[in-house]
């Protein structure tokens, strides 16, 4: 069996070769986060707001969940565009599945449940000049956290469908994820965990999204931005983001970009990074990965804007 990239290590390379600061840009404050997790160890992450927001201003929240060996700072410039747009932005690095762990990778109802300790942490702990209007809070989330978001919305996905799938696709790369590192004892029938907070979901070229069926997101009626991928060939259609679509109880925004690949959700590579790290950074025929980003994140931003912005 040919062996997957290791995505894991390609993301810590992104982290450290990427040429984005670790301070944001002069109108966004970013501020380093960790928060407890219960009994389990601490997790990392970064919180963005206006620079010049007013002590005492409830802003809304938008929480970011990143995909399979990714890190808290991997849509940095989604965070950046929505802050400057007068939104609150948390992200965080999911425990287990990371750039320098993955050892929870194929554990994914962890993930909704970090999400919302950290929707509980930035509501009920987090210090900061501005307070979280706890009644417009939105998440969003690509690939693995794409479909982090589905379900931390109230989505119920039935893992069992992962088996039928990767019989019938064992080439696909959550397949071959699962063959590598194959699920805990008991993960398949993992409880899920919702939070009823969330208002509103982006979802970019979300996984797993064969898993959901209508029953499994008859409970997502929020307004959900939906986005897919035409050259994709690490979650080919029609499994995935179609997949969601078809399946939402309401018609979602739905984005399909013929000429984008899976990662052109993320933002250009430095130089040193597109050497070290091509399957994350090779260029997408026909796509212009800047000009691409810039329209992705306006359309995210206006998608908020326009689901909670106002209340």
């Amino acid at each position: 069996m040919k062996r997957l990239p290791h995505l894991a290590r390609l993301a810590g390379l992104a982290l450290t070769l990427s040429t984005t600061p670790v301070l944001a840009q002069s109108d966004v404050t970013l501020e380093r986060l960790t928060f407890a997790d219960g009994a389990g160890p601490a997790v990392e992450g970064g919180v963005w707001y206006p620079q010049d927001v007013a002590a005492g201003t409830a802003l809304p929240l938008v929480v970011i969940s990143h995909g399979n060996g990714g890190s808290w700072s991997g849509h940095a410039a989604t965070a950046e565009a929505l802050a400057r747009a007068g939104f609150m932005v948390a992200a965080l690095t999911h425990t287990g599945d990371n750039y320098r762990d993955q050892s929870r990778a194929t554990d994914v109802a962890e993930r909704p449940r970090q999400l919302k300790v950290l929707i509980d942490h930035m509501v009920s702990t987090w210090k900061g000049p501005a307070v979280v209007d706890a009644d417009r809070i939105g998440a969003f989330g690509f690939s693995s956290g794409g479909f982090t978001v589905l379900v931390a919305a109230g989505g119920r996905p039935d893992l069992a469908r992962v088996l039928e799938h990767c019989q019938a696709n064992p080439g696909f790369y959550d397949c071959r994820l699962v063959a590598e590192q194959p699920p805990a004892a008991g993960a398949l029938q993992s409880p899920w965990v919702n939070d009823a907070r969330i208002r509103a979901v982006v979802a970019a070229a979300p996984a797993l999204g064969y898993t959901f069926g209508q029953d499994g997101l008859a409970a997502v009626t929020q307004p959900v931005q939906l986005w897919r991928a035409g050259a994709d060939r690490v979650l080919p259609h029609p499994f995935y983001a179609q997949a969601v679509h078809d399946s939402l109880p309401t018609p979602p925004e739905y984005h399909v970009v013929e000429a984008a690949g899976h990662f052109d959700f993320m933002p250009p590579c430095s130089p040193q990074l597109a050497s070290a790290a091509p399957f994350i950074c090779q260029p997408t025929p026909g796509l212009d990965r800047a000009v691409f980003q810039d329209d992705f994140n306006r359309q995210v931003v206006a998608f908020f804007i326009r689901t909670l912005a106002q209340k």
